[in-house]
Protein backbone atom coordinates (compact mmCIF):
# COMPACT_ATOMS: atom_id res chain seq x y z
CA UNK A 1 0.00 0.00 0.00
CA UNK A 2 2.83 2.29 0.50
CA UNK A 3 4.41 1.97 -2.88
CA UNK A 4 1.06 2.90 -4.00
CA UNK A 5 1.22 6.26 -2.24
CA UNK A 6 4.43 6.98 -3.09
CA UNK A 7 3.93 6.24 -6.80
CA UNK A 8 0.86 8.52 -7.12
CA UNK A 9 2.87 11.30 -5.11
CA UNK A 10 5.81 10.58 -7.42
CA UNK A 11 3.61 11.18 -10.50
CA UNK A 12 1.89 13.99 -8.96
CA UNK A 13 4.71 16.31 -8.43
CA UNK A 14 6.50 15.17 -11.99
CA UNK A 15 3.83 16.86 -13.49
CA UNK A 16 3.62 19.48 -11.07
CA UNK A 17 7.06 20.34 -11.93
CA UNK A 18 6.55 19.95 -15.32
CA UNK A 19 3.73 22.69 -15.55
CA UNK A 20 5.52 24.93 -13.68
CA UNK A 21 9.01 24.40 -16.18
CA UNK A 22 6.65 25.10 -19.16
CA UNK A 23 4.96 28.18 -17.58
CA UNK A 24 8.69 29.71 -16.61
CA UNK A 25 9.27 28.45 -20.36
CA UNK A 26 6.44 30.68 -21.56
CA UNK A 27 6.80 34.02 -19.67
CA UNK A 28 10.42 34.18 -20.96
CA UNK A 29 9.26 33.16 -24.78
CA UNK A 30 6.26 35.33 -25.44
CA UNK A 31 6.94 38.88 -25.87
CA UNK A 32 3.24 40.38 -24.75
CA UNK A 33 2.35 40.99 -21.04
CA UNK A 34 -0.87 39.30 -21.83
CA UNK A 35 0.65 36.43 -23.43
CA UNK A 36 2.75 36.40 -20.38
CA UNK A 37 0.55 36.62 -17.67
CA UNK A 38 -1.66 33.44 -19.88
CA UNK A 39 0.88 31.47 -19.50
CA UNK A 40 1.95 31.50 -15.90
CA UNK A 41 -1.79 31.45 -14.89
CA UNK A 42 -2.52 28.17 -16.27
CA UNK A 43 1.17 26.87 -15.09
CA UNK A 44 0.20 28.26 -11.77
CA UNK A 45 -3.01 26.78 -11.08
CA UNK A 46 -2.27 23.43 -12.71
CA UNK A 47 1.02 23.08 -10.98
CA UNK A 48 -0.42 24.34 -7.61
CA UNK A 49 -3.10 21.48 -7.84
CA UNK A 50 -0.90 18.83 -8.73
CA UNK A 51 2.21 19.30 -6.44
CA UNK A 52 -0.66 20.09 -3.50
CA UNK A 53 -2.55 16.71 -4.53
CA UNK A 54 1.19 15.00 -4.29
CA UNK A 55 1.03 16.13 -0.60
CA UNK A 56 -2.16 15.87 0.59
CA UNK A 57 -1.84 11.93 -0.72
CA UNK A 58 1.59 11.89 0.64
CA UNK A 59 0.59 12.94 4.18
CA UNK A 60 -2.45 10.35 3.98
CA UNK A 61 -6.12 11.52 5.74
CA UNK A 62 -5.92 14.10 8.38
CA UNK A 63 -6.24 17.35 9.22
CA UNK A 64 -3.02 17.97 6.73
CA UNK A 65 -5.06 16.99 4.29
CA UNK A 66 -7.95 19.58 5.12
CA UNK A 67 -5.65 22.43 5.16
CA UNK A 68 -4.23 21.27 1.85
CA UNK A 69 -7.61 21.39 0.02
CA UNK A 70 -8.35 24.64 1.74
CA UNK A 71 -5.32 26.07 0.13
CA UNK A 72 -6.01 24.76 -3.41
CA UNK A 73 -9.65 26.09 -3.05
CA UNK A 74 -7.96 29.46 -1.72
CA UNK A 75 -5.20 29.53 -4.60
CA UNK A 76 -7.72 28.19 -7.23
CA UNK A 77 -9.81 31.96 -6.13
CA UNK A 78 -7.51 34.50 -5.75
CA UNK A 79 -4.41 33.87 -8.32
CA UNK A 80 -7.21 34.23 -11.50
CA UNK A 81 -8.86 37.46 -9.94
CA UNK A 82 -5.29 39.21 -9.66
CA UNK A 83 -4.15 38.01 -13.15
CA UNK A 84 -7.56 39.56 -14.56
CA UNK A 85 -6.57 42.79 -12.26
CA UNK A 86 -3.06 42.91 -13.51
CA UNK A 87 -4.60 42.45 -17.13
CA UNK A 88 -7.07 44.88 -16.86
CA UNK A 89 -4.24 47.58 -15.74
CA UNK A 90 -2.10 46.11 -18.88
CA UNK A 91 -4.86 47.01 -21.41
CA UNK A 92 -6.22 50.57 -19.84
CA UNK A 93 -2.33 52.10 -19.81
CA UNK A 94 -0.60 50.36 -22.41
CA UNK A 95 -0.83 53.28 -25.43
CA UNK A 96 0.67 50.60 -27.85
CA UNK A 97 -1.04 47.03 -26.96
CA UNK A 98 -2.66 47.56 -30.96
CA UNK A 99 0.54 46.49 -32.10
CA UNK A 100 0.02 43.22 -30.30
CA UNK A 101 -3.72 42.90 -31.14
CA UNK A 102 -5.32 41.11 -34.15
CA UNK A 103 -7.79 43.35 -35.84
CA UNK A 104 -11.09 43.13 -37.64
CA UNK A 105 -12.06 44.19 -41.33
CA UNK A 106 -13.46 47.05 -39.64
CA UNK A 107 -10.04 47.91 -38.52
CA UNK A 108 -11.03 48.08 -34.63
CA UNK A 109 -9.07 46.16 -32.67
CA UNK A 110 -10.73 42.50 -31.83
CA UNK A 111 -11.90 42.53 -28.07
CA UNK A 112 -13.49 39.69 -26.28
Amino acid sequence: MEWIRFTITAALLIMGMISFISAVIGVYRFGFVMNRMHAAGIGDTLGLLCVVSAMAVASGLNMDTLKLLFLIFFMWFTSPVSTHFLSQVEYYTNKDRSRYMTFRKGGKPHES
